[in-house]
Protein backbone atom coordinates (compact mmCIF):
# COMPACT_ATOMS: atom_id res chain seq x y z
CA UNK A 1 0.00 0.00 0.00
CA UNK A 2 2.79 1.86 0.13
CA UNK A 3 3.38 2.11 -3.69
CA UNK A 4 5.35 4.59 -5.50
CA UNK A 5 3.68 6.27 -8.67
CA UNK A 6 5.58 7.31 -11.70
CA UNK A 7 3.48 9.13 -14.25
CA UNK A 8 3.53 7.45 -17.72
CA UNK A 9 1.06 9.52 -19.00
CA UNK A 10 -1.03 12.92 -19.37
CA UNK A 11 -3.96 14.17 -17.38
CA UNK A 12 -7.36 12.88 -17.86
CA UNK A 13 -8.93 13.89 -21.08
CA UNK A 14 -5.73 13.28 -22.96
CA UNK A 15 -6.27 10.58 -25.76
CA UNK A 16 -3.15 8.04 -26.83
CA UNK A 17 -1.62 9.17 -30.60
CA UNK A 18 -3.69 6.84 -33.21
CA UNK A 19 -1.44 4.11 -33.46
CA UNK A 20 -0.30 4.17 -30.01
CA UNK A 21 3.27 5.60 -31.25
CA UNK A 22 6.08 6.96 -28.94
CA UNK A 23 5.37 10.33 -29.91
CA UNK A 24 3.28 13.41 -28.53
CA UNK A 25 0.06 12.56 -27.20
CA UNK A 26 -3.31 14.18 -28.96
CA UNK A 27 -5.82 16.13 -26.73
CA UNK A 28 -9.21 15.25 -27.62
CA UNK A 29 -10.96 18.93 -29.07
CA UNK A 30 -14.72 19.95 -29.59
CA UNK A 31 -15.60 19.61 -32.93
CA UNK A 32 -14.99 23.12 -35.04
CA UNK A 33 -15.07 24.96 -38.77
CA UNK A 34 -11.42 23.03 -39.13
CA UNK A 35 -12.27 19.92 -37.35
CA UNK A 36 -15.61 18.79 -38.96
CA UNK A 37 -14.59 15.21 -37.08
CA UNK A 38 -13.92 16.44 -33.65
CA UNK A 39 -10.48 14.47 -33.70
CA UNK A 40 -8.31 17.42 -32.82
CA UNK A 41 -4.97 18.61 -33.02
CA UNK A 42 -2.06 18.34 -31.09
CA UNK A 43 -2.70 21.59 -28.99
CA UNK A 44 -0.94 22.56 -25.65
CA UNK A 45 -1.47 21.16 -22.55
CA UNK A 46 -4.82 21.33 -20.43
CA UNK A 47 -4.57 23.60 -17.62
CA UNK A 48 -4.49 22.69 -13.68
CA UNK A 49 -8.74 22.22 -13.70
CA UNK A 50 -9.11 19.44 -16.50
CA UNK A 51 -7.96 17.38 -13.77
CA UNK A 52 -10.27 16.26 -11.36
CA UNK A 53 -10.43 17.64 -8.15
CA UNK A 54 -7.79 16.25 -5.88
CA UNK A 55 -6.02 14.71 -9.24
CA UNK A 56 -2.65 15.81 -8.76
CA UNK A 57 0.07 14.33 -6.96
CA UNK A 58 -0.33 12.75 -3.52
CA UNK A 59 0.21 14.45 -0.72
CA UNK A 60 4.19 14.37 0.04
CA UNK A 61 3.76 13.01 3.71
CA UNK A 62 2.39 9.44 2.16
CA UNK A 63 6.24 8.88 1.18
CA UNK A 64 4.72 8.89 -2.95
CA UNK A 65 6.67 10.99 -5.62
CA UNK A 66 4.91 11.51 -8.95
CA UNK A 67 6.91 11.51 -12.07
CA UNK A 68 5.54 12.47 -15.68
CA UNK A 69 7.16 10.45 -18.79
CA UNK A 70 6.32 11.82 -21.99
CA UNK A 71 6.88 11.87 -25.79
CA UNK A 72 6.20 15.85 -25.68
CA UNK A 73 8.92 18.58 -25.61
CA UNK A 74 10.97 19.27 -22.44
CA UNK A 75 9.21 22.73 -21.76
CA UNK A 76 6.11 21.83 -22.35
CA UNK A 77 6.20 18.88 -20.06
CA UNK A 78 7.74 20.63 -17.51
CA UNK A 79 4.94 23.60 -17.82
CA UNK A 80 2.52 20.95 -17.15
CA UNK A 81 3.80 19.18 -14.31
CA UNK A 82 4.44 22.79 -12.73
CA UNK A 83 0.72 23.39 -12.93
CA UNK A 84 0.28 20.24 -11.70
CA UNK A 85 2.61 20.61 -8.68
CA UNK A 86 4.39 17.69 -9.85
CA UNK A 87 7.99 19.88 -10.32
CA UNK A 88 7.53 20.27 -5.91
CA UNK A 89 9.22 16.87 -5.59
CA UNK A 90 11.89 17.58 -7.57
CA UNK A 91 15.15 16.99 -6.28
CA UNK A 92 18.96 17.16 -7.26
CA UNK A 93 19.66 13.50 -8.69
CA UNK A 94 16.12 12.82 -8.90
CA UNK A 95 14.09 14.02 -11.42
CA UNK A 96 10.63 14.04 -12.17
CA UNK A 97 9.74 15.11 -15.52
CA UNK A 98 11.38 12.66 -18.70
CA UNK A 99 10.35 14.58 -21.84
CA UNK A 100 11.04 13.37 -25.61
CA UNK A 101 10.67 9.55 -24.06
CA UNK A 102 10.28 6.60 -26.26
CA UNK A 103 9.00 2.67 -25.47
CA UNK A 104 12.88 1.77 -24.94
CA UNK A 105 13.57 5.45 -22.51
CA UNK A 106 9.93 4.42 -20.25
CA UNK A 107 11.61 0.73 -19.81
CA UNK A 108 15.13 1.67 -18.74
CA UNK A 109 13.51 4.37 -16.61
CA UNK A 110 11.51 1.86 -14.77
CA UNK A 111 14.28 -0.60 -14.41
CA UNK A 112 16.61 2.09 -13.26
CA UNK A 113 13.71 3.06 -10.36
CA UNK A 114 13.39 -0.34 -9.26
CA UNK A 115 17.07 -1.20 -9.55
CA UNK A 116 17.20 1.72 -6.84
CA UNK A 117 15.22 0.11 -4.26
CA UNK A 118 12.23 2.08 -5.20
CA UNK A 119 8.77 0.26 -5.92
CA UNK A 120 7.23 1.80 -9.05
CA UNK A 121 3.78 2.10 -10.00
CA UNK A 122 3.38 2.68 -13.98
CA UNK A 123 0.60 4.39 -15.72
CA UNK A 124 -0.05 4.18 -19.37
CA UNK A 125 -2.80 4.22 -22.29
CA UNK A 126 -0.81 3.58 -25.33
CA UNK A 127 0.97 0.29 -26.65
CA UNK A 128 4.30 1.90 -26.03
CA UNK A 129 3.57 1.41 -22.82
CA UNK A 130 3.00 -1.86 -22.60
CA UNK A 131 6.91 -3.01 -21.81
CA UNK A 132 7.24 -0.65 -19.26
CA UNK A 133 3.48 -1.68 -17.60
CA UNK A 134 4.41 -4.90 -17.15
CA UNK A 135 8.11 -3.99 -15.98
CA UNK A 136 6.72 -2.34 -13.06
CA UNK A 137 6.05 -3.74 -9.85
CA UNK A 138 2.60 -2.41 -10.67
CA UNK A 139 1.25 -1.66 -14.35
CA UNK A 140 -1.86 0.67 -14.37
CA UNK A 141 -3.87 0.75 -17.73
CA UNK A 142 -6.26 3.53 -18.57
CA UNK A 143 -9.79 1.98 -19.36
CA UNK A 144 -11.55 4.67 -21.35
CA UNK A 145 -8.59 6.05 -23.67
CA UNK A 146 -5.87 3.02 -23.19
CA UNK A 147 -5.28 0.36 -26.09
CA UNK A 148 -6.20 -3.13 -25.52
CA UNK A 149 -2.62 -4.07 -25.23
CA UNK A 150 -1.67 -1.81 -22.18
CA UNK A 151 -4.82 -3.44 -20.67
CA UNK A 152 -3.76 -6.62 -21.03
CA UNK A 153 0.04 -5.72 -19.85
CA UNK A 154 -1.37 -3.76 -16.84
CA UNK A 155 -1.91 -5.60 -13.35
CA UNK A 156 -4.93 -3.60 -13.03
CA UNK A 157 -7.35 -1.41 -15.05
CA UNK A 158 -8.08 2.09 -14.20
CA UNK A 159 -11.97 2.83 -15.30
CA UNK A 160 -12.31 6.42 -15.06
CA UNK A 161 -8.50 7.32 -16.08
CA UNK A 162 -8.66 9.36 -12.71
CA UNK A 163 -5.40 10.10 -10.91
CA UNK A 164 -7.32 10.53 -7.54
CA UNK A 165 -8.50 7.16 -8.02
CA UNK A 166 -4.74 5.39 -7.72
CA UNK A 167 -4.33 7.59 -4.31
CA UNK A 168 -7.79 7.03 -3.15
CA UNK A 169 -6.84 2.96 -3.40
CA UNK A 170 -3.56 3.84 -1.98
CA UNK A 171 -5.44 5.36 0.91
CA UNK A 172 -8.16 2.52 0.97
CA UNK A 173 -5.25 -0.15 1.03
CA UNK A 174 -3.42 1.23 3.79
CA UNK A 175 -7.10 1.18 5.55
CA UNK A 176 -7.85 -2.19 4.72
CA UNK A 177 -3.91 -3.10 6.13
CA UNK A 178 -4.28 -1.10 9.20
CA UNK A 179 -7.50 -3.00 9.71
CA UNK A 180 -5.97 -6.21 9.60
CA UNK A 181 -2.90 -5.38 12.32
CA UNK A 182 -5.08 -3.41 14.70
CA UNK A 183 -7.78 -6.80 14.75
CA UNK A 184 -5.37 -9.07 14.82
CA UNK A 185 -3.13 -7.18 17.35
CA UNK A 186 -6.65 -7.36 19.84
CA UNK A 187 -7.25 -10.63 19.22
CA UNK A 188 -4.07 -12.14 20.06
CA UNK A 189 -3.96 -9.28 22.98
CA UNK A 190 -7.01 -10.77 24.54
CA UNK A 191 -6.16 -14.64 23.76
CA UNK A 192 -2.98 -13.74 25.68
CA UNK A 193 -4.52 -12.81 28.76
CA UNK A 194 -6.76 -15.69 28.89
CA UNK A 195 -3.98 -18.25 28.42
CA UNK A 196 -1.61 -16.64 31.06
CA UNK A 197 -4.73 -16.80 33.80
CA UNK A 198 -4.74 -20.41 33.09
CA UNK A 199 -1.37 -20.83 33.52
CA UNK A 200 -0.35 -18.97 36.04
CA UNK A 201 -3.35 -20.11 38.42
CA UNK A 202 -2.55 -23.83 37.67
CA UNK A 203 1.56 -23.00 38.63
CA UNK A 204 0.55 -21.87 41.71
CA UNK A 205 -1.60 -24.16 42.53
CA UNK A 206 -5.33 -22.37 42.36
CA UNK A 207 -7.76 -23.61 41.57
CA UNK A 208 -9.00 -23.75 37.34
CA UNK A 209 -10.40 -19.93 37.18
CA UNK A 210 -12.61 -20.35 33.84
CA UNK A 211 -14.54 -23.31 32.78
CA UNK A 212 -14.36 -24.52 29.54
CA UNK A 213 -18.13 -23.16 28.28
CA UNK A 214 -16.92 -19.75 29.63
CA UNK A 215 -13.84 -19.70 27.54
CA UNK A 216 -15.77 -20.57 24.67
CA UNK A 217 -18.44 -17.50 25.43
CA UNK A 218 -15.25 -15.27 25.37
CA UNK A 219 -14.06 -16.29 22.19
CA UNK A 220 -17.15 -16.52 20.25
CA UNK A 221 -18.63 -13.15 21.65
CA UNK A 222 -15.80 -10.82 22.89
CA UNK A 223 -13.37 -11.61 20.00
CA UNK A 224 -15.95 -12.70 17.36
CA UNK A 225 -18.33 -9.70 17.11
CA UNK A 226 -15.83 -6.97 17.84
CA UNK A 227 -13.09 -8.11 15.68
CA UNK A 228 -15.34 -8.37 12.66
CA UNK A 229 -16.31 -4.91 13.19
CA UNK A 230 -12.84 -3.75 13.67
CA UNK A 231 -12.13 -5.66 10.15
CA UNK A 232 -14.58 -2.77 8.18
CA UNK A 233 -13.71 0.01 10.05
CA UNK A 234 -13.09 3.10 8.07
CA UNK A 235 -9.36 4.22 6.87
CA UNK A 236 -7.94 6.67 8.78
CA UNK A 237 -7.42 10.31 7.81
CA UNK A 238 -4.08 9.92 8.36
CA UNK A 239 -3.54 7.00 6.05
CA UNK A 240 -1.74 9.18 3.57
CA UNK A 241 -0.03 11.47 6.21
CA UNK A 242 2.46 8.24 7.09
CA UNK A 243 5.09 6.82 5.13
CA UNK A 244 4.49 3.97 3.21
CA UNK A 245 6.13 0.60 5.45
CA UNK A 246 8.82 -0.88 4.20
CA UNK A 247 8.72 -3.55 1.42
CA UNK A 248 8.89 -7.50 2.97
CA UNK A 249 8.02 -5.54 6.68
CA UNK A 250 5.56 -8.06 8.88
CA UNK A 251 1.96 -7.41 9.31
CA UNK A 252 3.01 -7.38 13.08
CA UNK A 253 6.01 -5.57 13.93
CA UNK A 254 8.34 -5.17 17.33
CA UNK A 255 6.12 -2.32 18.29
CA UNK A 256 3.21 -4.26 17.97
CA UNK A 257 3.81 -7.64 19.76
CA UNK A 258 5.09 -5.40 22.82
CA UNK A 259 1.58 -4.40 22.87
CA UNK A 260 0.48 -7.80 22.43
CA UNK A 261 2.27 -8.57 25.83
CA UNK A 262 1.80 -5.68 27.90
CA UNK A 263 -2.33 -6.18 27.18
CA UNK A 264 -2.29 -9.72 27.69
CA UNK A 265 -0.19 -9.39 30.64
CA UNK A 266 -2.32 -6.49 32.28
CA UNK A 267 -5.64 -8.07 31.27
CA UNK A 268 -4.11 -11.29 33.22
CA UNK A 269 -2.89 -9.04 36.47
CA UNK A 270 -6.39 -7.53 36.91
CA UNK A 271 -8.16 -10.92 36.28
CA UNK A 272 -6.11 -13.00 38.47
CA UNK A 273 -5.71 -10.22 41.19
CA UNK A 274 -9.56 -9.87 41.63
CA UNK A 275 -9.45 -13.87 41.37
CA UNK A 276 -7.24 -14.29 44.49
CA UNK A 277 -9.16 -11.77 46.83
CA UNK A 278 -12.56 -13.49 45.42
CA UNK A 279 -11.61 -17.10 46.52
CA UNK A 280 -10.69 -16.27 49.77
CA UNK A 281 -13.43 -13.44 50.10
CA UNK A 282 -16.01 -15.05 48.47
CA UNK A 283 -15.81 -18.64 47.06
CA UNK A 284 -14.68 -20.38 44.53
CA UNK A 285 -17.99 -19.92 42.86
CA UNK A 286 -18.07 -15.86 42.65
CA UNK A 287 -14.16 -15.76 42.32
CA UNK A 288 -15.14 -17.39 38.90
CA UNK A 289 -17.81 -15.34 38.10
CA UNK A 290 -15.94 -11.98 38.85
CA UNK A 291 -12.83 -13.21 36.68
CA UNK A 292 -15.12 -14.22 34.01
CA UNK A 293 -16.66 -10.70 33.95
CA UNK A 294 -13.23 -8.76 34.25
CA UNK A 295 -12.05 -10.61 31.23
CA UNK A 296 -15.01 -9.80 29.23
CA UNK A 297 -15.59 -6.35 29.86
CA UNK A 298 -11.80 -5.90 29.40
CA UNK A 299 -11.75 -7.12 26.32
CA UNK A 300 -15.01 -5.66 25.13
CA UNK A 301 -14.32 -1.70 25.94
CA UNK A 302 -10.91 -2.63 24.30
CA UNK A 303 -12.22 -2.80 21.14
CA UNK A 304 -13.01 1.01 20.92
CA UNK A 305 -9.24 1.80 21.47
CA UNK A 306 -8.09 -0.87 19.25
CA UNK A 307 -9.43 1.62 16.16
CA UNK A 308 -6.31 3.10 16.21
CA UNK A 309 -2.80 2.27 18.64
CA UNK A 310 -1.72 5.77 18.58
CA UNK A 311 -4.64 8.25 18.51
CA UNK A 312 -7.26 7.98 21.81
CA UNK A 313 -10.43 6.64 20.62
CA UNK A 314 -12.81 9.52 20.60
CA UNK A 315 -10.78 11.49 18.47
CA UNK A 316 -10.76 8.40 16.11
CA UNK A 317 -14.07 9.82 15.52
CA UNK A 318 -16.77 7.92 17.62
CA UNK A 319 -19.48 7.40 15.49
CA UNK A 320 -17.45 6.39 12.56
CA UNK A 321 -17.97 3.10 13.38
CA UNK A 322 -21.71 2.45 14.49
CA UNK A 323 -21.91 -1.12 14.30
CA UNK A 324 -18.89 -1.62 17.09
CA UNK A 325 -20.61 0.91 19.29
CA UNK A 326 -24.05 -1.45 18.83
CA UNK A 327 -21.86 -4.29 19.47
CA UNK A 328 -20.34 -3.53 22.27
CA UNK A 329 -23.08 -2.10 24.14
CA UNK A 330 -24.55 -5.44 23.37
CA UNK A 331 -21.95 -7.64 24.42
CA UNK A 332 -22.24 -5.76 27.84
CA UNK A 333 -26.05 -6.62 27.64
CA UNK A 334 -25.39 -9.93 26.92
CA UNK A 335 -23.11 -10.44 29.69
CA UNK A 336 -25.14 -8.74 32.34
CA UNK A 337 -27.94 -10.98 31.36
CA UNK A 338 -25.86 -14.55 31.63
CA UNK A 339 -25.41 -13.10 35.05
CA UNK A 340 -28.35 -11.74 35.80
CA UNK A 341 -30.68 -15.09 34.92
CA UNK A 342 -30.99 -17.93 36.68
CA UNK A 343 -30.91 -20.14 33.77
CA UNK A 344 -27.81 -19.00 32.24
CA UNK A 345 -25.85 -18.88 35.90
CA UNK A 346 -27.01 -22.76 35.36
CA UNK A 347 -25.58 -23.51 32.45
CA UNK A 348 -22.60 -21.38 32.70
CA UNK A 349 -22.20 -22.36 36.04
CA UNK A 350 -22.19 -19.11 37.51
CA UNK A 351 -22.84 -17.66 41.09
CA UNK A 352 -25.08 -14.41 41.07
CA UNK A 353 -23.15 -11.04 42.67
CA UNK A 354 -24.54 -8.22 44.32
CA UNK A 355 -24.39 -4.87 42.61
CA UNK A 356 -21.40 -4.11 44.23
CA UNK A 357 -19.34 -6.43 42.82
CA UNK A 358 -20.78 -6.01 39.26
CA UNK A 359 -19.63 -3.05 39.62
CA UNK A 360 -16.52 -4.03 40.84
CA UNK A 361 -15.29 -6.24 37.55
CA UNK A 362 -17.22 -3.16 35.15
CA UNK A 363 -14.81 -0.88 36.84
CA UNK A 364 -11.26 -3.35 36.45
CA UNK A 365 -12.57 -3.75 32.73
CA UNK A 366 -12.07 0.00 32.32
CA UNK A 367 -8.99 -0.08 34.27
CA UNK A 368 -7.37 -1.68 31.51
CA UNK A 369 -8.27 0.53 28.52
CA UNK A 370 -7.68 3.64 30.47
CA UNK A 371 -4.18 2.33 30.73
CA UNK A 372 -4.51 1.95 27.58
CA UNK A 373 -5.28 5.46 26.41
CA UNK A 374 -2.97 6.69 28.71
CA UNK A 375 -0.53 5.62 27.68
CA UNK A 376 -1.38 7.03 24.16
CA UNK A 377 -1.33 10.84 25.53
CA UNK A 378 1.99 9.74 27.21
CA UNK A 379 3.50 8.90 23.59
CA UNK A 380 1.77 11.87 21.66
CA UNK A 381 2.75 14.12 23.95
CA UNK A 382 6.88 12.77 23.72
CA UNK A 383 6.48 13.03 19.67
CA UNK A 384 5.47 16.27 19.92
CA UNK A 385 8.26 17.53 21.69
CA UNK A 386 10.31 15.34 19.55
CA UNK A 387 11.73 16.88 16.49
CA UNK A 388 10.10 15.91 13.25
CA UNK A 389 12.73 13.48 10.77
CA UNK A 390 12.82 15.13 6.75
CA UNK A 391 10.33 13.24 4.94
CA UNK A 392 11.85 10.51 2.58
CA UNK A 393 10.19 9.32 -0.34
CA UNK A 394 9.79 5.48 -0.36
Amino acid sequence: CGSLRRGGRGPPGWAPRPGGGAGPPRRRARPGPRDPGGGGGRGGPPPPGAWPRGGGPAPRGAGIRTVMITGDHEGTARAIAKELGILEGEAPGRPVVYARATAGDKLKIVRELKAAGEVVAMTGDGVNDSPALREAHIGIAMGITGSQVSREAADMVLTDDNYASIVAAVEEGRGIFENIRKTLTYLLGGNLGELLVMFVAALIGMPVPLLPLQLLWINLVTDGLPSLMLVFDPAPTSALARPPRRAGASILGRREWLFIVAVGVLEATTALAVYAWAVSALGLAQARTMAFCVLVFSQTFRALSARDNEQIFWRTGIFTNRGLLWVVALTFALQLALVELEVTRTLFKLAPLTLAQLGLTVALGLLVVTVIELTKLVLAARRRHRPAPAAVDK
